[in-house]
């Protein structure tokens, strides 16, 4: 499911479509072509479009501490010739758009809210 941020509900119906699509297959390239130590626990979170089509932001999770997450932006961009080949094979766009990783904190802050909220209700129960 494509990444819904604010301003995607203004973004051309093609470009949510397309940063779908990318996802996808990168999120399938990742669990079955890479083998990039650094890459285990990486989830592809979403990716933003550009409305030309030839920049695309993916966004990526991993657990872990902040040296595990810089290793796996590491091996995302130097991934990243491959996997821009590959959707070039996959999918029939007319230009494969550049990609750029992007570290997505909110599922670790998420973590973190549900931890403090989990601390407080025990306080309170005590």
């Amino acid at each position: 499911m494509p990444r819904l941020t604010k301003s995607a509900t203004n973004r051309p119906k093609r470009t949510v479509q397309v940063g779908g699509l990318i996802q996808q297959e990168i999120s399938d390239l990742l669990s079955r072509k890479l083998k990039d130590p650094r890459l285990e626990m990486v989830v592809i979170t979403g990716v933003d479009v550009s409305p030309d089509l030839k920049q695309a932001r993916v966004f990526f999770s991993r657990y872990g501490r902040p040296e595990e997450v810089r290793q796996s932006l590491a091996g995302l961009q130097k991934a990243a010739g491959f996997i821009k080949r590959e959707l070039g094979t996959r999918l029939q766009l007319r230009y494969v758009p550049e990609l750029q990783f992007v570290h997505d904190a909110s599922y670790a802050y998420g973590d973190r809210i549900e931890s403090l909220l989990k601390t407080l209700k025990r306080e309170g129960e005590d």
